[in-house]
């Protein structure tokens, strides 16, 4: 099954016009409130970011009570405490770089809609969504659309509003989002934090079963490395099919162009990293001619050639990396990337080239 593409669009014309006047109208009267605040663009415009509550914020501590103690001592504690701001999260640095290239974007195309458009999307009830507010204000956090679904999943509206990529910590959510072909994925807080740049969003990403399928990682699994290599090689001129994260890649390729039109390619405030453990000899060319293929840059590959990706990922210092495999993002926490798994492929069963017992699907 093909992942969506970066926006789905299976509307009536009729339905979509109406849509299109209803927007108009919804501009219009924001446009006669007078404020500085930028408008938010429309989905069909923008890159859309759904973070949700746990991982914009730190909020173990309230977690513990609703795991503990139930959900009405939960929303009750969060009342409690709404005038004092939640700490920041592990996805908090990659919206505050969202932010960033926003404001470049604005200097650069004051009237696009092709921005970055964060949305907080949140099973949380609307009671506790004073203190969510109060600490977005806090930080001076650009983000104007909550979604409180009060217990409910979140997957209904992360398609409405087209969403390029989901960000929980609940793994089981993530999972949902994938299978309806939203890039997404569970973020992990690292142990140590890094200094990250404020001005450039950086952000990393795996090859196999994340930007691509996990054709070649079930070679690899089923069949050991010289199978594989000779597979790669002999497969090197057919494209690799997308796996979850590809649209997310090529919606940030697409406001990297915006820069670069505007003669700004050495002053990009995103980039792109591929941080793969394949060899760049037997088995590299294929990646970097499928990403070709699609139209795709990446402006810097990694092959690693099975070393440990913590140590390189320390020097690129991203706001994100996604992986598929649990033993490569712990290897990046423990050096203080904030990484973020990618539960997709045959990768999840197994840890550490060991197959792991799977556990009963339930009906």
């Amino acid at each position: 099954e093909k992942m969506s593409e970066i926006k789905p669009n299976d509307k009536g014309s009729s339905e979509e016009s109406a849509e299109e006047q209803d927007w108009a109208a919804a501009k219009a009267a924001f446009d006669n409130l007078k404020s500085n605040k930028p408008r938010p663009p429309k989905p069909k415009n923008a890159v859309t970011i759904a973070v949700s509550s746990r991982t914009l914020f730190n909020m173990k501590a309230e977690r513990k009570i609703f795991e503990e103690e139930g959900l009405e001592k939960y929303v009750a504690f969060q009342q409690e405490h709404e005038n004092e701001p939640l700490k920041p999260g592990p996805a908090f640095p990659f919206v505050k770089a969202l932010m960033n290239v926003n404001t470049r974007l604005r200097e650069l195309y004051p009237d696009s809609e092709e921005l970055f458009d964060i949305v907080l999307m949140t099973n949380n009830h609307a009671q506790v969504g004073v203190r969510l507010i109060n600490s977005i204000n806090h930080y001076d956090l650009t983000i104007e659309r909550f979604c409180m679904t009060g217990g409910k999943s979140p997957i209904g509206y992360l398609k409405a509003y087209l969403t390029n990529l989901y960000l929980s910590k609940s793994a089981h959510k993530v999972i949902q989002a994938i299978d309806e072909g939203i890039a997404a994925a569970t973020m992990f807080t690292p142990d140590t934090e890094l200094e990250l740049s404020d001005t450039q969003l950086r952000v990393a990403f795996d090859g196999d079963a994340v930007l691509f399928s996990d054709e070649s990682e079930i070679i690899v699994k089923q069949h050991g490395l010289d199978t594989f290599f000779e597979h790669e090689k002999h497969f090197e001129n057919k494209p690799l099919a997308q796996g979850p994260l590809k649209c997310f890649l090529e919606a940030l390729g697409k406001l990297q162009r915006k820069f670069y039109a505007k003669n700004e390619r050495l002053n990009c405030p995103i980039r792109t990293f591929l941080v793969t453990a394949r060899s760049a000899a037997s088995s590299g060319a294929r990646v970097l001619k499928t990403l070709r293929s699609w139209g795709l840059e990446i402006d810097e590959a990694l092959f690693l050639a099975g070393a440990p990706k913590g140590p390189l990922l320390q020097k690129i210092r991203p706001h994100i990396f996604f992986d598929d495999q649990m033993f490569h993002i712990e290897g990046a926490m423990e050096l203080g990337t904030i990484s973020a798994h990618v539960p997709y492929g045959i990768g999840q069963k197994y840890h550490k080239g060991k197959l792991i017992e799977q556990p009963e699907k339930k009906e």
